[in-house]
């Protein structure tokens, strides 16, 4: 690999002297492009150092029923977020988009290379080839990723500090955690940007078309997690397997390390950019309901 400094930030980003940032903007679409292109970590999933774990870690990493899921949902999201890139028109955006595709299909390939190294089964890949409305799949594809890393950071936080996994193996997979929060905070300044850049009968349209995509993503995660049996028969890995990295934790604990998780993890990135706002309302609202302690 080469210096992560820059790709993995350790530090919160100062916006200190910058100009302000007007949605819809130039200035806005290469401030959110530059989350994912100036933030690239060039490291190859083929010469990851896979440590070798005791028996009773590589038990509970094989016995974590959503390695099949988790195979599946970044295959199937870097063939989206592909089919989006090839018909957008604006080179600076469209490099973004394609690094993105190509982000999510690197994160296919480290945890397919973690499976062969530990011999874990995993089931044959489908073709991932997308056709249709590639617009409405990657704003499908980009809010449930929000609703999924959102939960991803306090699981990865969890499993990291109480030992369930050996810090070498949680490093592995750091940046793989981190490109997921780029993801999102390009998707909701892409969201606003173009929204931005539409007259008002294209604004209206497209606006419901991302409350319709938004509702179908939490339809679809509140019909997993109420369906959830071990991990069997769902296409969202966080859910399938959250039970089984949760098990000592309430979902107050969760949802107050997801929060905290979430801020850390945008704060290295300009503040002047929109932050996805959906979950982190929805966790402060649920904490306000569920028992303390």
């Amino acid at each position: 690999m080469t210096d992560r400094a820059a790709a993995v930030p350790s530090e919160t980003f100062s916006s200190a002297g910058l100009p302000p940032l007007y949605l819809g903007s130039e200035e806005h679409k290469r401030a959110f492009c530059h989350v994912l292109t100036g933030f690239f970590d060039p490291y190859r999933p083929s010469i990851l150092a896979w440590p070798k774990l005791s028996a009773e870690a590589e038990k509970r990493l094989t016995d974590l029923p959503f390695w099949d899921v988790a195979v599946q949902t970044e295959g199937y999201a870097a063939a989206r977020m592909q089919a989006m890139a090839d018909t957008l028109a604006d080179p600076v955006i469209k490099e973004a988009v394609a690094l993105n595709a190509f982000e999510e299909g690197r994160h296919k390939l480290v945890i397919r290379n973690m499976l062969r190294f530990y011999n874990i089964p995993l089931a044959p890949e489908q073709a991932y080839g997308e056709k249709g409305d590639a617009e409405w799949k990657f704003i499908c594809t980009g809010y449930g990723e929000c609703f999924d890393s959102f939960f991803a950071f306090g699981l990865f936080k969890m499993a990291k500090d109480s030992g369930y996994f050996p810090p070498e193996l949680v490093e592995v997979f750091e940046p793989v955690v981190q490109e997921e929060a780029r993801h999102i905070l390009f998707f909701v300044n892409w969201v606003a940007w173009t929204s931005a850049n539409k007259s008002w009968p294209e604004r209206l349209w497209f606006r419901a078309r991302c409350l319709a995509a938004l509702m179908l993503a939490g339809i679809d995660r509140l019909s997993l997690a109420r369906a959830a049996d071990g991990g069997q028969g769902g296409d969202n890995f966080v859910i399938a397997g959250g039970e089984a990295l949760a098990v000592a934790l309430t979902p107050r604990r969760l949802i107050e390390i997801a929060l905290a998780e979430d801020k850390r993890r945008m704060d290295h990135y300009d503040p002047r950019l929109l932050r996805p706002q959906i979950m982190p309302f929805l966790g402060r609202l649920a904490l306000k309901f569920l028992p303390k302690g």
